[in-house]
């Protein structure tokens, strides 16, 4: 027999095992009923949304489906936890929660479809480290995938999409229309152990990706994309966490594509909840008005010892920003990055202390920023407009900055002044163009290079295991 034959014979098989099992009322078990995924942790129960009423039809509205669900598999949290399974289809959803010890499975042709109705996203508070909503001084719309005092959790896929259908909230944002601040597409709030991985976000109504006062946070192979002009839609936000490893990401965004945040004025400073031991490395970005990794602007609980290694941009305004003001206050601190990549920039490097956007009237003019220990090495850039703009504070100046074995071409058009500083201080070695007479101090424990920390963070020892869903 022929491999073509034999071919056409398996076929034929299947077909009649398949038409056998529908004729008796059987479920024919295809291949996307049953895979593997790599997980902080496995789950014994599963069950799929359509067990709950859901329709993938892109029109039903599912809110009411994903919540039941969701209560429905929190019995497990302490008995072997519990994944709920998405299938392919359009599911239209407003916010819902998660629970503890629970995976949400997104098969790869499933979408989850952002409701365009505001009623189907609740009111929050307004965050306590912000003390108000970044787009309006009320509260904030629940994110499309939320929770709140979780251990846990995981949001993964096989490269499933979460669609937030963004224009509906860019429209309104831009014509002044809301009072409340636009939701995100995955937020979890004082939560520990947190999975966001596998995934393609599309057209976020504002910020992607948003763990805040949360602790030992993997974000691994996301594709975010968003219109280059649509506001706010930051890729991924660690916000006061600790112990977080953001990695393999592509992001194409409005904004910066990692923005590292820990409050806003005088609330962040009474907050006090500083990001550390964060790593990023294996990112991707094109942000053509904003940067591919910021520290700041709300930075005043503090921000230290960030590790970014192996970053690419294309098109994007800046490679690394820190972005802050008098009125901050807090520190940015022990920031190492090296292996940056860069193609057609704006600036290489770009520190700002003139960042006036406060939160309200009340922040405290003598409540200075400490900016120091920002070390970059072994970058390659080309078609540069500026290699670096760094403006410290008159008074209080951007300390221990060190930048070593940096090559930049320059545009064909660049500046003519290839760098500008002012208020800072710092050394470099090997660095071409020339950097400004502030970056020419010697320091002879750095003649091999800026700093890069050999140690291992905490997160960076979790291993992923090998978890499988099968349907009943």
């Amino acid at each position: 027999m022929s491999n073509k034959t034999l071919a056409i014979c398996v076929v034929t098989v299947m077909t009649l095992m398949a038409t056998v099992a529908r004729g008796r009322g059987g479920r024919v078990l295809q291949s996307f009923d049953e895979f593997e995924y790599t997980a902080m942790a496995c789950r014994e129960h599963s069950a799929s949304i359509t067990e709950f009423g859901g329709v993938g039809d892109g029109q039903t509205l599912n809110t009411k489906a994903f919540q039941s669900a969701v209560e429905h598999l929190s019995q497990y949290s302490d008995n072997g936890g519990a994944q709920l399974y998405v299938p392919a289809g359009k599911w239209l959803t407003g916010s819902f929660s998660l629970t503890s010890h629970f995976t949400l499975f997104l098969h790869r042709d499933a979408v989850l479809l952002a409701a365009q109705d505001i009623n189907e996203f609740p009111v929050l508070k307004a965050l306590p480290s912000y003390g108000r909503g970044r787009d309006a001084a009320g509260g904030r719309f629940a994110s499309l995938i939320f929770g709140t005092n979780l251990t846990d959790v995981v949001v993964t896929g096989n490269n499933g999409t979460i669609d937030g259908q963004g224009s509906f909230w860019w429209q309104s944002f831009h014509k002044g229309k809301l009072k409340y601040t636009r939701p995100y597409l995955i937020e979890f709030m004082f939560s520990d152990s947190i999975q966001i991985s596998n995934l393609t976000l599309l057209d976020s109504p504002s910020w992607n990706i948003h763990p805040v006062y949360s602790s030992n946070i993997i974000v691994k192979g996301i594709t975010i994309i968003a219109p280059v002009t649509s506001p706010n839609t930051d890729g991924i936000n660690p916000d006061s966490c600790t112990n977080t490893r953001i990695e393999d990401c592509y992001i194409v965004s409005g904004d910066d594509c990692v923005a590292v945040k820990s409050g806003w004025d005088e609330y962040g400073i009474a907050f006090g909840m500083p990001p550390s031991q964060l790593g990023i490395r294996r990112l991707t970005c094109i942000s053509p008005y904003s940067a591919a990794i910021a520290l700041g602007s709300e930075m005043s609980g503090g921000i230290q010892d960030v590790r970014a290694e192996d970053i690419t941009a294309f098109h994007t305004e800046s490679g690394v920003r820190i972005k802050t003001a008098v009125g901050r206050g807090g520190f940015v601190k022990d920031i190492y990055v090296k292996g940056m990549n860069l193609h057609t920039m704006k600036w290489i490097f770009w520190m700002t202390g003139n960042y006036k956007a406060h939160a309200d009237s009340h922040y405290d003019p003598h409540a200075l920023p400490v900016i120091s220990g920002i070390n970059y090495r072994d970058v390659v850039a080309e078609n540069v407009s500026m290699a670096g703009r760094l403006e410290g504070i008159s008074g209080d100046p951007f300390t221990e900055i060190c930048i070593s074995n940096a090559t930049i071409s320059m545009a064909a058009k660049h500046k003519k002044a290839m760098w500008m500083c002012s208020d800072v201080q710092g050394i470099t070695t090997g660095v071409e163009p020339q950097p400004c007479d502030l970056l020419t101090g010697q320091g002879s424990e750095k003649i091999n290079g800026c700093d890069f920390p050999t140690d291992v963070l905490a997160i960076d020892t979790v291993e992923l295991k090998s978890c499988s869903y099968r349907t009943n």
